[in-house]
């Protein structure tokens, strides 16, 4: 579940060309490498607390026994607003890619949004019925998505690359520095979003407190060594000395060209239908985790309890998925009246919120394992509860830091625009507070164990 809500095709074919051009060159294979052990160091501490935090909530949950009440439930607003974001970014990526791809098979021009619709509906469908269901779509769909990268990875590698060979940049320090390396960090760390929410499925896991640790771990891993070893097999594919100014003059075709080189033009087909059903797998993925924090959040008071009601046949929270159905409509609805560009403005403005709530999330649970750990003694590992997660604060915090500073540029370079989504994200965190106030139960109860006879089953 979690490694397709991270799109592999998605970001190889996406984000690796744009990461390249804008970020730091032929280095740029090196970041996503960066942003796995970084990441590594918040996973240490996030699932070592995850048997002491028996809530399916995830961020909001480990903040809010960490650090208190109004962090937590500023925490939940906060995520519903970041994940709220994602799912309408790639629902607007993939109205567009949908629309093309049908267009390029001699099918009708129509609107992006009517293909958002219709992706939304499959995915209501889907999201109301028993987890099974989506799993078994989205390991089908991630298979497909991830072998195609693979096959083209092996054959870039076994033939040598380009003339120049394979390269080496990615282990030179200056390759890496060059450019703009605090760009290529931003969009290689973009690409790891949605990993962390393993331990939202914890109420439909059978052993959480093993499966979740080990889940995380291997989703870091499992994406961290894709997206490097791919990105490096793209560089060597056109050499050095060449990759960037291929990537600057195509970056949405770039990957489909490679392929069309060293698999032949089939492949690139193959990659282009493989893309739209990595953004579904995306969309489907962020579906249930969105709706899985709406229950959770229903369980504990924070929105209506009728969200925490769980299917009597399919075991799904079938009213918080309706709910986040209900919201997506609502949100491409709102983009659609207003002309909004699906891939320019859509895609990238709420991707750029999405990206900063989510780090800043993670860097808050950073900081709740100390404090918690600290305060209780429960566990009195170091590694796990003190210098993993110490150093997962300062690495977040510089990622963070790089983030706002370049928020306007993820937000189709507008400054005000940048700010209003930075205000928004406050607005959220201080909304916790309010709510802690005036809602004393809800924040009681932030930290309890979900129901066992409402949640969620597989």
């Amino acid at each position: 579940m979690v490694v397709a809500a991270a799109a592999p095709l998605t970001v190889v074919a996406g984000t690796v060309p744009i990461g390249i051009a804008a970020g730091n060159g032929p280095g740029y294979p090196a970041t996503y490498l960066v942003s796995a052990v970084v990441l590594a160091f918040f996973a240490v501490g996030f699932t070592a607390m995850t048997r002491h935090v028996p809530n399916a909530g995830a961020f909001y949950s480990y903040i809010g026994v960490g650090l208190g009440r109004g962090w937590g439930l500023g925490s939940a607003l906060v995520a519903l607003v970041s994940y709220v974001t994602v799912q309408g970014a790639v629902l607007g990526y993939i109205g567009f890619a949908l629309g093309g791809l049908v267009e390029g098979y001699g099918g009708p021009a129509l609107p992006w949004w009517l293909w958002t619709f219709l992706v939304l509906a499959i995915t209501a469908v889907l999201g109301f019925r028993h987890i099974e269901l989506s799993s078994k779509v989205l390991g089908v769909l991630l298979v497909a998505e991830v072998g195609i990268v693979l096959v083209l990875d092996a054959v870039v590698v076994g033939k040598g690359g380009s003339d120049e060979g394979l390269s080496t940049a990615f282990l030179n320090p200056a390759e890496v520095l060059s450019g703009a390396p605090g760009l290529g960090l931003m969009f290689a760390i973009a690409g790891f979003i949605g990993f962390e929410a393993t331990a939202i499925f914890r109420d439909e896991a059978r052993d959480p407190d093993r499966t979740i640790p080990r889940a995380t771990y291997a989703a870091l891993a499992i994406i961290g060594v894709f997206y490097t070893v791919s990105a490096w097999a793209v560089v060597s594919a056109w050499g050095d000395s060449a990759v960037v100014a291929e990537a600057a003059a195509d970056p949405g075709n770039m990957v489909a060209t490679t392929a069309q080189v060293y698999l032949g033009t089939a492949a690139a087909d193959v990659i282009q239908v493989l893309l739209v059903t990595s953004l579904f797998a995306a969309v489907l993925s962020f579906h249930n985790v969105l709706s899985r924090y709406f229950f959770s959040l229903g369980n504990t008071g924070v929105v209506p309890a009728a969200c925490g009601r769980s299917h009597a046949r399919h075991a799904s929270p079938h009213v918080a998925s309706l709910v986040t159905t209900a919201i997506g409509v609502v949100l491409m609805a709102v983009s659609a009246i207003a002309g909004l560009d699906p891939v320019l403005e859509v895609f990238t403005w709420l991707a750029g919120i999405a990206s900063v709530g989510i780090v800043g999330l993670m860097l808050l649970a950073c900081v709740a394992v100390l404090v918690f750990f600290r305060r209780t003694g429960v566990d009195r590992r170091p590694w796990q509860t003190l210098v993993a997660p110490g150093l997962g604060v300062l690495g977040l915090a510089a990622v963070l830091v790089l983030l706002v500073e370049n928020l306007p540029l993820l937000m189709g370079g507008s400054t005000a625009l940048g700010i209003g989504a930075g205000v928004l994200l406050l607005l959220a965190l201080g909304g916790g507070f309010v709510l802690a106030a005036a809602r004393p139960s809800a924040a009681r109860d932030l930290v309890r164990a979900t129901r066992s006879d409402a949640a969620p089953q597989i």
